[in-house]
């Protein structure tokens, strides 16, 4: 893609967010619903399948323009960029892991506008999945699996979902990867998390109860499932980081709207300045992974620095915008109040920020 071609598209982004995200971001959490139609309209302007072929219906429009897209979309309305993120995530992972036949059945409904799960987490295997206790026996040319997954975004409304479960004994490598459409007999919602922030976006717990799936819906190799996850985390960890840098970008608007007009006091203004140079640092950091990704390069520790980092300065950020606010920080229906409560959900989830910092640290001692 030229850097027309890329600026075209992202401006898309940007304009979707301001006149449509933005304006409607506190009616969808009060709703705890964004519209169908919000997704469909993402997918008329190709952003649920960013990194994705055109050929398969996506994008094609690389890594650089699918963070860039993310952090516009995160600072419209941050329950709709999770819903994106996840989406676009299970559209590359079965983009380059799925048979012709699973690429042609998922990605063109998701590019479309429909959701995708990624279906890893269990209650005691969240950033260890080598500790996942969902089961996958082939029978009879079927795959029976039985389980349960935990904190799965948009399980219950997901076209296709992602499931991880152990066909091969204990550790990592008894992993494989399945897909599996919405209305699977066998899989069910087993309950609706009731979270602090992004509650425009569903969190869901997910029952596996018998569930049978033909032999092809194994997706990659069987005991290739680990290697399928860490691949798709180091990808996402990428996102999680625009989405935050979005996130603070919402929290830091208002503030410097609310300074502006007591005329740039000092000790205000100063406290905008730190908050600009982190945001500023976070964005150069997850776009540095993301050209490292889109350039076929190692990125691993690359992306888990973006994250820790882009995490953890949107908490700053927002936490700041909040105190600069004072008690109109506090009250629902503003940006930097729901920012401050949607945001802090990205330094845990995709890998916690204890998680990016063992990464990090292997990379650097190894050198």
């Amino acid at each position: 893609m030229d850097a027309a071609t890329r600026e075209s598209f992202e401006e898309r982004a940007r304009t979707f967010a301001a006149e449509r995200l933005a304006p409607a971001a506190a009616g969808f959490e009060a709703d705890e619903e964004v519209p169908a139609a919000v997704y469909r309209a993402l997918g008329e302007r190709g952003l649920m399948a960013v990194n994705v072929p055109e050929a398969l219906g996506g994008s094609g429009a690389g890594v650089v323009s699918y963070a860039r897209a993310m952090m516009a979309t995160a600072q419209g309305c941050a329950s709709t960029a999770v819903t994106m993120a996840v989406t676009n995530m299970v559209g590359e992972v079965v983009a380059h892991f799925g048979s012709e036949d699973q690429k042609q059945a998922v990605c063109p409904v998701l590019a479309g506008g429909r959701h995708g799960a990624f279906a890893l987490s269990e209650a005691g295997a969240g950033s260890d999945p080598g500790g996942m206790m969902t089961t996958a026996v082939l029978e009879d040319g079927e795959w029976v699996i039985n389980g349960t997954k935990q904190w799965i975004s948009h399980g219950d409304t997901a076209a296709f979902l992602v499931v991880w479960a152990r066909t091969d004994g204990a550790g990592p490598r008894g992993l494989s990867c399945f897909l599996v459409p919405e209305g699977t007999p066998g899989l069910s919602v087993a309950s609706h998390e009731d979270k602090m922030g992004l509650r425009a976006s569903h969190t869901v717990s997910l029952a596996f109860e018998d569930m049978r799936l033909p032999e092809s819906a194994l997706l990659g190799p069987r005991g290739g499932g680990f290697r399928i996850a860490m691949m798709a985390l180091d990808g996402g960890r990428i996102g999680i980081a625009s989405q935050a840098q979005g996130i603070g970008e919402a929290a830091y608007a208002e503030a410097l709207e609310f300074v502006r007009g007591r005329g740039g006091d000092q000790g205000l203004t100063f406290r905008l300045a730190d908050m600009r140079t982190r945001l500023d640092a976070a964005r150069l950091l997850a776009l540095r992974a993301a050209v490292l990704k889109e350039r076929g390069v190692p990125f691993s520790q690359e992306a888990s620095i973006a994250k820790a980092f882009a995490t953890e300065a949107a908490w700053w950020v927002c936490n700041q915008a909040v105190e600069i606010l004072g008690d109109q920080g506090l009250v629902r229906g503003g940006a930097a109040e729901r920012a401050l409560r949607d945001v802090r959900v990205t330094r845990i989830y995709e890998g916690t920020s204890e998680v990016q910092r063992i990464v990090i640290s292997r990379g650097a001692l190894r050198g």
